[in-house]
């Protein structure tokens, strides 16, 4: 398990806050505080001669910004009644604890990929980028449609001939936070322009629908923004807190298992145990007490300690967002 919090000050009109925390409290992280400048960097540059300069660019002041976003969700909405014929609950119970009263679900003909290539584009088209003009692509999702990833497939749907690098984040509830971090990373050290962050999951292909505990929670959906450089004075991420707790695992996960049919190859009793078993993701298992005794031990600490890196006090915020049901 894990938490992770952030503040970026949007540059998107539709945002009318000033101050936008993101905080999750399931999934990953790591302390980090990103600086823009490198402390002697220019009085070092200038001793090196020509020959010995590396190719490579070197760091300097740069700030990001948030400057489009879109979202795209699945057409089949399951409400809580739906649900109560299939388990023994009712929509009051659900909606009470949870604030949930309808999420939606992949079917048909719907996939995930699609639903990050819309989003993608709404973000795009808010944003008046070009898919060409785009200098990576981040995918953070746990159920890829690709074992290998999904973000160069979305990268080939969105038509960017200059093949900008693409890869899949796996970091569960704190994917797309880390993203928006990662993003700020790459644009700051790295002298990437545009960074396009996706998050997207298909958890209802991991659920176990009889189980009353965790079917009521999740859902599909899409959402994206487009990460952009700018001038260190018009920087939008004031900081961040991250970090990871491994130990939480046995109160949220979904492991692989073996299969306990596999017709595929029989070893005739050259190799024991081989060739291994196919396998596949189990439902997601989870202890929704403890998910929460966590939550709220450990969120309001990092929202605090990210606060503070910000030099940022808490009555400045206007608006708190967090990813756990209430």
């Amino acid at each position: 398990m894990a938490n992770a919090s952030g503040f970026f000050s949007p540059s998107v009109p539709h945002f009318k806050v000033r101050v936008k925390p993101l905080t999750t409290a399931i999934g990953f992280s790591a302390k980090v505080v990103c600086v823009g400048n490198i402390e002697g960097a220019e009085k070092h540059a200038s001793t090196v001669s020509p020959s010995s300069q590396s190719p490579i660019p070197r760091l300097v002041s740069k700030g990001c910004k948030l400057v489009g976003c879109g979202s795209a969700v699945p057409a089949l909405q399951i409400s809580n009644d739906d649900l109560s014929k299939m388990v023994d609950t009712n929509d009051e119970w659900i909606s009470v604890r949870t604030g949930i009263r309808r999420r939606r679900v992949l079917s048909g003909k719907d996939n995930l990929t699609g639903l990050a290539v819309e989003a993608a584009r709404k973000a795009l088209e808010m944003a008046k980028v070009d898919p060409d003009d785009l200098d990576l692509i981040l995918m953070c999702t746990s159920t890829p449609e690709d074992l290998f990833g999904s973000a160069p497939q979305i990268q080939k749907q969105l038509g960017c001939k200059a093949n900008p690098l693409s890869y899949d984040i796996t970091a569960a509830c704190s994917g797309f936070v880390l993203g928006l971090i990662s993003a700020a990373c790459h644009i700051r050290g790295g002298g990437f322009n545009n960074v396009l962050v996706i998050g997207a999951d298909a958890l209802s292909r991991y659920v176990d629908w009889t189980d009353r505990g965790t079917c009521i929670l999740f859902g599909d959906a899409a959402g994206a923004v487009l990460v952009q450089a700018c001038n260190s004075e018009e920087d939008g991420l004031f900081g961040f807190d991250l970090h990871s707790d491994g130990s939480g695992q046995r109160h949220l996960n979904a492991s692989i298992k073996e299969n306990e049919s596999n017709n595929a190859l029989d070893s005739n009793g050259s190799v024991f145990g081989f060739p291994p078993k196919q396998s596949s993701y189990s439902c997601i298992q989870m202890n929704g007490k403890e998910v929460f005794r966590f939550a709220v031990r450990c969120v309001p600490q990092s929202i605090e300690s990210a606060l503070e890196k910000a030099g940022l006090p808490a009555s400045s915020i206007d608006w708190l967002l967090l990813h756990q049901v209430r």
